[in-house]
């Protein structure tokens, strides 16, 4: 629910409840996906059970169950005596990710317009001030997570849970693809488009923010660049001391 005190965190996870339930293998879940989203975690990176199960503690029966949770939303790809790695997402599939969150996401403005009140767009607002602030730091973790949540919070308005959890997945690979083919500092919105959408938004002129989110995402793939190179078994300590998302284990 979106309030005039946002959870970025909250956001970020789309309002997803029953993939974030707080237990073991959830919690390592959030870590791995986390760590994905904000590109600690780079496409084609090796997920060894072994070493993931020291990092986090536990059995490689637990890491394995996760492991199957992310390859059924599409951002891990477990490959026959290989094992387990970080999704790379190909030219298709980067492309049409990208489309079907452009088709989504414009068709459902005319209901976020309808349903928004005063609260929501204070919400908003400090959750694009937050990014903002992201991106004069130079966060890029941060950026990319907020800029998420933006787009995930604004759908989430019109009410449609249905449709607020199928956008916060495509979020999720929308990613994946920028971590691949994004330009180092593209973390997947230039920072200005979003305060230009909350505008529209206030005025209520449904027609302009559907045009102005179409040329957004056209703007996205646009600037997207089709090389990209292996990544080698990263070190999870490291990733995940960094991040503190060992501390809830």
């Amino acid at each position: 629910m979106i309030g005039t005190a946002i959870d970025t965190n909250a956001a970020w996870h789309g309002q997803q409840a029953s993939y974030f339930i707080e237990d073991k293998d959830d919690c390592i879940y959030n870590s791995l996906v986390k760590a994905i989203v904000e590109h600690r975690l780079l496409p084609g990176s090796k997920l060894p059970e072994e070493a993931l199960a020291e990092t986090f503690g536990v059995s490689r029966t637990g890491i394995r169950r996760v492991l199957q949770r992310l390859a059924a939303v599409q951002l891990v790809t477990q490959l026959p005596k290989r094992g387990a790695q970080v999704a790379t997402p190909g030219q298709d599939e980067a492309a049409n990710v990208f489309q079907t969150r452009k088709m989504l996401e414009c068709a459902n403005l005319p209901q976020v317009v309808t349903q928004c009140k005063e609260e929501h767009l204070l919400a908003m607002a400090e959750l694009v001030a937050q990014e903002q602030q992201a991106h004069r730091d130079q966060d890029g973790a941060a950026a990319i997570r907020l800029s998420a949540a933006f787009h995930v919070q604004l759908q989430a308005i019109a009410g449609n849970q249905v449709l607020t959890e199928m956008v916060s997945l495509l979020t999720l690979r929308s990613s994946l693809v920028i971590a691949v083919y994004g330009s180092p500092w593209q973390q997947g919105c230039r920072c200005h488009d979003h305060g230009d959408l909350l505008g529209l938004l206030r005025d209520k002129d449904s027609v302009a923010l559907a045009d102005h989110m179409a040329r957004h995402f056209d703007d996205i793939v646009a600037n997207l660049r089709f090389d990209h190179g292996a990544n080698e078994t990263p070190d999870f300590a490291r990733i995940f001391a960094e991040s503190g998302s060992r501390e809830p284990l």
